[in-house]
């Protein structure tokens, strides 16, 4: 009976803050090396090895670097693509990997009229079956039809990389019925980020938080080994790099701010620790910008801390209400910047339906966030003669 390592959501190349992005890539790193010692018979990957269909050269250099360790240690690795690693046109660099012989895309996949038939790729007496997960949650209308292609006798691992319906808790989304879903032995999940369990429906978590909410709720990352021999068969690796640190500050007056923070964190241990700095509140005095966060990192490293995280999405200023007589209200868009301009007249007025329309840009298929958010800014400032 075999003895796997499950790991999904890895997301590599996913975080722009350098110091993360590395905290990531050693999480991975540790991943593969806890791997190699335990001397598993294969590892699973339930989709998005990395956090983009186009990873950088740098991220797949790394990658390249750790699968290498793999098969010189002769342990086999299973992938399926996730949503991220996804791409409409069926290429990832999955592919690539597939190619150099660092890993098998389980994903053997035959269309019909009413179904669709998954074959296995059978490894030392193990069926092991998967379907990507796509954009949008756009697998499960297939999950609905998926038959598998019997493999008897042998144990049976289906891969995939969705939300069912026993985990999505309240979320306003599509979820596959679990009992849809054709036998297996052992279902390997991604794509939530939760330690999660039902059944033999399991989540593992990502290998490091990706994002302010799940470093606060997570704080680090994890993976299963699962050995089908043992009595309890899932071992759950916890992946601890760093320690964080939340500080949650409410704030009224921006101009005095900086030195609350500044005066709460000088309280905390904090050295090579991860600060997770949540500021919110309704400022009655000052604006935003009067914070200065600059000087708060600068702070944190004089005390070594390892990283400062700011979250601001729940700071808020009083809202000032705007007496504007709208009488067309078909165009209430265009009114309103008539209104605007006449009130407050001045050049850049001129500027700004083309300001607008540089908004409606689209964000391309596998762009990362920071890649199209800098396109964005670039067609705004060719507009403002930057």
């Amino acid at each position: 009976m075999p003895r796997f390592a499950h790991i999904s959501d890895v997301h590599l190349g996913g975080w722009k803050q350098q110091p993360l992005q590395d905290l990531n890539s050693q999480s991975f790193r540790k991943t593969i090396d806890t791997c190699i010692n335990q001397k598993l018979d294969f590892i699973l990957i339930a989709g998005d090895l990395f956090d983009s269909a186009y990873p950088s050269i740098e991220i797949l250099k790394e990658t390249f670097s750790e699968f290498k360790k793999l098969k010189e240690a002769k342990i086999p690795c299973f992938i399926i693509a996730g949503s991220h690693d996804y791409s409409v046109s069926g290429k990832t660099f999955l592919d690539v990997l597939e190619r150099a012989g660092f890993c098998k895309n389980v994903a053997n996949v035959e269309e019909k009229e009413k179904e669709i038939v998954l074959n296995p790729t059978i490894h030392k007496g193990v069926a092991i079956y998967g379907y990507p997960g796509k954009k949008s949650g756009l697998e499960i209308p297939d999950l609905r039809k998926i038959k598998l292609n019997d493999s008897p006798g042998m144990f049976k691992i289906f891969m995939l990389h969705t939300t069912i319906d026993q985990a999505k808790g309240a979320l306003p989304i599509d979820a596959i019925e679990t009992n849809l879903l054709p036998f297996a032995d052992y279902y390997a999940l991604g794509h939530l980020h939760i330690d999660f369990q039902y059944e033999n429906f399991v989540y593992p978590g990502p290998i490091f938080p990706n994002n302010f909410q799940e470093l606060e709720d997570l704080q680090h990352g994890s993976f299963y080994i699962v050995d089908t021999k043992a009595e309890n068969s899932l071992q759950k690796i916890e992946l601890k790099i760093k320690e964080v640190v939340p500080l949650d500050i409410k704030v009224k007056n921006a101009l005095i701010a900086t030195e609350q923070i500044i005066s709460e964190l000088d309280k905390k241990e904090i050295e090579d620790k991860i600060i997770l700095l949540r500021v919110s509140g309704e400022l009655e005095d000052g604006k935003n910008s009067d914070i200065k966060f600059s000087q708060i990192e600068e702070f944190a490293k004089r005390k070594n801390a390892y990283f400062l995280l700011k979250n601001t999405h729940e700071l808020k200023t009083k809202e000032v209400e705007l007496e504007i007589d709208i009488k067309d209200m078909e165009n209430i868009e265009e009114e309103a910047i008539k209104i605007y301009s006449e009130q407050n007249p001045s050049d850049f007025n001129k500027l700004i339906y083309q300001l607008i329309n540089s908004l409606s840009i689209e964000k391309q298929e596998g762009e990362k966030t920071e890649s199209f958010t800098n396109r964005v800014l670039d067609e705004a400032k060719k507009i403002l003669k930057f």
